[in-house]
């Protein structure tokens, strides 16, 4: 006798959890009233996507991360942690010379946002400070120390894409300026050259979210 499978199993059971818990926040702001408070919701959003460096003409693959949401659906907001691994890439400087880096998107508050409860939509606002590490010009390791990284958080504002459902996922895109940046050693003058500017823009797909892993 053939034995079911349970992975399918344990990934509808997800989808059901995180529907009736939307469900459950979404019944409760119907029938709360006067000063009553919502219980906020929390689903996590596997979170994929790419961001476009327009300095360098490069694309970063971002993710596989994860989104930490906890909404209010009564006052139609949210507050989420952005969870992302180190990006690698490359390009070519001045068309010709190679360089590869290593970026990491670290958030330094927790992401803000609005959901609109009668379509949806999202618009979220995003403070993440940029770290470079592994730098090589032309092959060549080219020292950038521990603490390289922008001098201010870049701020990435991003709206849902029509389509977006809470209960299912989509994308969220947007455009960011990167700051110079510092404490890059000798490398600070080259990368302040290269990579600060406005025109960044950033498309990254909400998967199907889950209750978060029980403690």
């Amino acid at each position: 006798m053939n034995r079911p499978k349970s992975a399918p199993l344990r990934g509808r059971r997800a989808v059901v959890r995180g529907a009736v818990a939307l469900a459950a926040g979404l019944g409760l702001v119907a029938a709360t009233s006067g000063s009553a408070h919502a219980v906020p919701v929390r689903l996590d959003y596997p979170l994929t996507g790419t961001t476009h460096l327009q300095g360098t003409g490069s694309d970063l693959e971002l993710g596989p991360g994860v989104l930490e949401v906890t909404a209010d659906l009564r006052a139609g907001t949210l507050s989420a942690n952005t969870q992302l691994p180190p990006a690698p890439g490359s390009f070519k400087m001045l068309g010709a010379i190679p360089v590869s880096v290593t970026t990491e998107f670290v958030e330094t508050e927790p992401t803000t946002g609005t959901i609109d409860l009668k379509t949806g939509a999202l618009k979220t606002t995003t403070k993440l400070t940029l770290r470079l590490k592994n730098l090589k010009v032309a092959g060549i390791p080219t020292p950038v120390g521990s603490s390289c990284r922008t001098e201010a958080p870049a701020e990435l504002n991003l709206t849902s894409d029509p389509g977006f459902n809470a209960l299912r996922g989509g994308t969220l895109s947007g455009t960011y300026s990167i700051p110079k940046f510092e404490h890059c050693l000798l490398a600070t003058p080259l990368i302040n050259l290269i990579i600060p500017g406005d025109g960044n823009t950033v498309r990254l797909t909400l998967a199907q979210p889950a209750p978060p892993p029980a403690a």
